[in-house]
């Protein structure tokens, strides 16, 4: 990994003003909004240097911010110390508080005037149940701004060397959840069997053998290439390479935890040419 340089002077953020239509949002004209605002920001898959510049300028100026487990200690440590830190994570089937209560906890702090961070791990918007806690606030009346983040899918194939679509190899890409809300992989898998295309499963760690037997029972090849990536973008980073048939037994034996995200395709295959990250 390539040493990382720390971000702009805060005074160099908070400095940059962007036109008022786009910190506007569906109900910041309600004069029955809350006097607080809620900012769902995405935080990247872990480098801290893919944190977008108005999501560390926002971050910033928070007074309450609500963490999922998933944004790494290096963007946690960014936060100002004169924030109020809430952990909210999630792991699988342990939660710190239930959705529902994340949702309302929102909604208080906002009502009570508080400039409040949501942050998320990726993007909000993408496997993240952003959108859940949006609609709670939305029918509340509370102020909200969304600042999209680096999703897993681009970020981590990035740091492995891994295009997720090229001419020749990859005209589509498909994100899929590895687990539903009945923590089972009962998914399309016909419709993921096609010729060209990539697909990505996030949070597939514990379900890749259901995922791999299921894609060559549906008719995709033994040898299709597959890598799994651990920890992606950090300097854990850690990338599993093997074919379809044997990819979960490699995971296996090389220990490899969450998070995880598994790549499918032909692209796979370039890795070996093109992993900058070493």
């Amino acid at each position: 990994m390539s040493e990382r340089q720390p971000p702009p002077s805060a005074k160099g953020a908070r400095n940059a003003r962007l036109p008022t239509r786009y910190r506007r949002n569906a109900v910041t004209d309600n004069p029955n909004s809350s006097a607080g605002e809620v900012f769902l920001i995405g935080a990247g898959p872990g480098d801290p240097e893919l944190l977008t510049l108005k999501a560390w300028r926002i971050l910033n100026t928070a007074e309450v911010v609500l963490f999922d487990r998933l944004v790494s200690p290096e963007i946690l440590a960014l936060i100002p110390e004169q924030a109020e830190t809430i952990h909210v994570g999630k792991r699988r089937s342990q939660h710190v508080l239930p959705q529902a209560q994340i949702n309302q906890r929102l909604v208080e702090l906002a009502q009570a005037g508080k400039r409040v961070v949501r942050l998320k791990g990726g993007d909000p918007f993408i496997f993240g149940r952003g959108g859940e806690e949006l609609e709670t606030l939305a029918r509340a009346g509370v102020r909200f701004q969304v600042i999209p983040g680096i999703t897993a899918a681009s970020g981590c194939a990035a740091y492995a060397g891994i295009p997720l679509t090229h001419r020749d190899y990859a005209q589509s890409v498909r994100f899929v959840t590895g687990h539903l809300k009945n923590n089972t992989c009962d998914l399309p898998w016909a419709d993921f069997v096609q010729n060209n295309q990539t697909l990505v499963f996030y949070m597939g760690l514990v379900g890749l053998p259901v995922i791999a037997r299921s894609l060559m029972d549906h008719g995709m090849s033994p040898a299709m290439p597959v890598a799994l990536i651990s920890k992606g973008t950090t300097p854990e980073q850690q990338v599993v390479v093997s074919d379809l048939e044997h990819i979960a037994a490699r995971v296996a034996e090389s220990g490899v935890g969450a998070p995880t995200l598994i790549i499918i395709g032909q692209v796979v295959e370039l890795r070996s040419k093109l992993d900058w990250v070493g």
